[in-house]
């Protein structure tokens, strides 16, 4: 084979390999992505053929704080939303805006990126206080099974602020409030915590299944049989979801300990799909 030959075809194979990945799944077979979809965020600003902003309190929805008592009002200023660096920071920040004392911000796919199956990856460092509450999530496109929760949610990060070297995966579904319900599952570094540097979020989702991983590392999985005798609303599609919320149901509201401003900083979303 002559040099010239033998070059082509190594830079055909690098390139073929940079589109592709593999990752076992449970049964342990070898599965083969491709690279649908991403923002690797090399641009001046948050590229809107691929996000949109959800502004607001949740009270265009009929919520209260987008149905967990939230401080925040969420804007599509770039104080709270912006690109910088090849990063996209999403910033929670304590100022009196629309008669709340928070802002932050909220981006989501829906009807620009909607999946049903395949590997989402995302690479971030989190934002760390007491009250400070960052999502990196999914919502039904289409609502199949009628409203939340019914038609599912799947949590593929969350973090609470005081807990800053535990993160939570977690699906919700079954019947309207109060008789909702959730699995999850929680994963904590054995040093340092997420807001120190950059950690890799993935989940595989599957007919049938969802894994959750850090780092490579697998740390939860469900089936329809993980849900008991719930409907399993999983198979159907799903858009993404990140953004930072300040207080809370779940993880209070910030005291005299929290510093502001804080932000969750991504470095990339790429979403993969079987070949």
């Amino acid at each position: 084979m002559n040099f010239k030959l033998s070059t082509l075809l190594l830079l055909l194979f690098v390139i073929s390999c940079s589109e592709t990945t593999d990752i076992g799944s449970e049964n342990g077979t070898d599965l083969e992505y491709e690279l649908v979809w991403s923002d690797e965020f090399d641009g001046s600003e948050l590229d809107t053929d691929k996000w949109s902003y959800q502004l607001g309190t949740g009270a265009q929805f009929g919520l209260t704080g987008w149905g967990n008592n939230e401080l925040q009002f969420y804007t599509d200023r770039e104080d709270n939303v912006h690109v910088e660096d090849g990063m996209l920071h999403i910033v929670a920040k304590p100022e009196s805006f629309r008669n709340m004392n928070y802002t932050s911000g909220r981006i989501r796919t829906i009807n620009k990126g909607d999946w049903k199956f395949g590997k989402f990856e995302f690479r971030a460092k989190m934002p760390e206080g007491q009250g400070i509450w960052p999502a990196i999530w999914m919502l039904p496109t289409d609502e199949v099974y009628g409203g939340w929760p019914k038609s599912g949610e799947i949590d593929i990060m969350e973090l609470l602020g005081h807990e800053p070297s535990t993160i939570h995966g977690t699906v919700h579904f079954g019947p309207d409030w109060p008789n909702n319900q959730q699995r999850t599952r929680r994963f904590t570094l054995d040093e340092g915590k997420f807001s120190d540097d950059f950690h890799i979020f993935e989940i595989e989702w599957l007919e049938d299944e969802i894994n959750w991983f850090v780092n490579g590392d697998k740390y939860y999985t469900i089936t329809p049989e993980t849900l008991g005798n719930q409907n399993y609303p999983f198979n159907e599609e799903f858009h993404l979801i990140l953004n930072v919320a300040v207080g809370g149901n779940w993880p209070g509201n910030p005291d005299s300990t929290t510093e502001f401003p804080q932000s969750m900083i991504v470095d990339y979303v790429r979403v993969y799909q079987l070949r």
